[in-house]
């Protein structure tokens, strides 16, 4: 993942109404913030009808338990989710309550593949996960992105193949290979099974999603299309790759679903 300097953070106009990029919260602020944000990202997916056979998950690493992660709470759909319908997964799978009690449940692929990843990534507060209609298929070809698109040079440098076929990923250490293929990579093609992003915040995780989505529908409706030079990509790559543009997508994203 790229991150953005001091200057280019400073050149960009604010979105009205909304925390300015990298702003510092207190760590029970954070956890709001956080859980604002992952309810977010799911009506995000439901307004583009993903998730709608209960495929899919966003995750919120805790701030304050760090090796907890949020999820949405299990038979709830993606358009209705909102931050006190997520549950609190615990090492082990453990889903409980900010008060460590048990309650609710979430999809087992849910935490196969998320707690394996958090684990490993650090830096990563937030993975996404879900089936679409062009990411899935265009996995199928077990190929990563070419530079056809503009969208498609925020990916072409960093992005990683899990070339495995448990698609199903009913075990943790099916997880732990992805993670693992994954590496330092912001996105990963799922072999046979979709599309897997990751993010220093949830808002930079769903944006680079559902941009990898349109990315993948370019692949599939243009498989012959002709790339641009890797130059021309990198020049590209230089402002589409940074952290701040995958939270930009993500506040025009919000706007969708929150203003109609």
């Amino acid at each position: 993942m790229t991150q953005i300097s001091a200057q280019e953070h400073d050149s960009y106009p604010g979105f009205p109404g909304v925390e300015r990029y990298g702003a510092e919260r207190s760590p029970e602020d954070e956890r709001a913030h956080r859980k604002e944000m992952c309810a977010l990202g799911y009506r995000i997916f439901g307004a583009q009808r993903w998730g709608q056979l209960g495929d899919g998950h966003v995750s919120a690493r805790d701030p304050i338990l760090t090796d907890h992660f949020w999820l949405l709470d299990w038979g709830v759909a993606f358009s209705a989710a909102t931050p006190d319908r997520l549950v609190l997964v615990g090492p082990g799978g453990d889903v409980i309550n900010e008060d460590g009690k048990p309650t609710g449940a979430v999809n087992t692929a849910g935490y196969n593949i998320h707690a394996p990843l958090l684990e490993a990534r650090p830096d990563v507060v937030s993975a996404c996960h879900t089936h679409t209609a062009y990411g899935t298929p265009w996995s199928a070809n077990v190929e990563p992105f070419r530079a056809l698109s503009q969208e498609s040079t925020a990916f072409v440098f960093d992005q990683a193949l899990f070339d495995d076929e448990e698609v199903e990923v009913l075990s943790v250490e099916g997880g732990k290979r992805i993670a693992a293929a994954m590496g330092d990579a912001k996105f990963c093609i799922l072999r046979n099974h979709g599309s897997l992003t990751v993010g220093r915040t949830v808002e930079e995780a769903v944006g680079w999603f559902v941009m990898a989505e349109r990315v993948a529908e370019v692949h599939v409706k243009a498989p012959n299309g002709r790339a641009i030079s890797d130059e021309a990509a990198a020049v590209a790559a230089a402002t589409m790759s940074t952290d701040l543009t995958g939270w930009r997508v993500f506040q025009w994203l919000r706007r969708s679903v929150l203003d109609g």
